[in-house]
């Protein structure tokens, strides 16, 4: 198999669909499974063809630690970037955007759950503030997943 991999290494010789190793006149028959690439020839039955390529450009160094990332999940770089990019472009919101979206979702509970009480002429006492700020806390990101789903299912708010 070293062999093998040297012979492909150098630039003289190619691989072709036939599963041979050619050089200029004599050909070495190797087995596609040997060199990893059997399942790569093989077309996935239903999977549209893919056509299309980005090309983009990095630095030694990004370039280093992409190869190193794509790596570690044992894929090769093109492989773990199409994966990332297109995880990115099917997912509805970025990171930043939940955090952001639950931190509203905390000043709404916090309002309505204040608000409420003062309006009816009750007074709230500083340990009865923290802990609503402690429940506020805790339920932010439940409340935020919640209105986010209602929103998906189409729901309306209810007051």
């Amino acid at each position: 198999m070293q062999k093998t991999q040297r012979l492909l290494s150098r630039p003289d010789f190619r691989v072709s669909i036939s599963n041979r190793v050619q050089n200029t006149g004599s050909e070495v028959n190797v087995p596609t499974d040997s060199l990893g690439i059997g399942a790569r020839l093989q077309r996935i039955k239903g999977r549209e063809t893919r056509s299309q390529s980005i090309a983009t450009r990095f630095t030694k160094a990004e370039e280093k630690a992409l190869l190193r990332v794509a790596s570690d999940r044992g894929m090769n770089l093109r492989e773990w970037s199409r994966d990332v990019l297109l995880a990115a472009a099917r997912s509805s919101r970025l990171p930043d955007e939940n955090a952001l979206f639950a931190e509203v979702q905390a000043l709404r509970l916090l309002l309505i759950n204040t608000l409420e009480p003062l309006l009816r002429g009750e007074k709230m006492t500083p340990e009865q503030f923290k802990d609503m700020l402690r429940y506020v806390k805790t339920n932010k990101r439940k409340a935020a997943a919640d209105m986010l789903a209602s929103y998906a299912e189409g729901a309306s708010e209810q007051p």
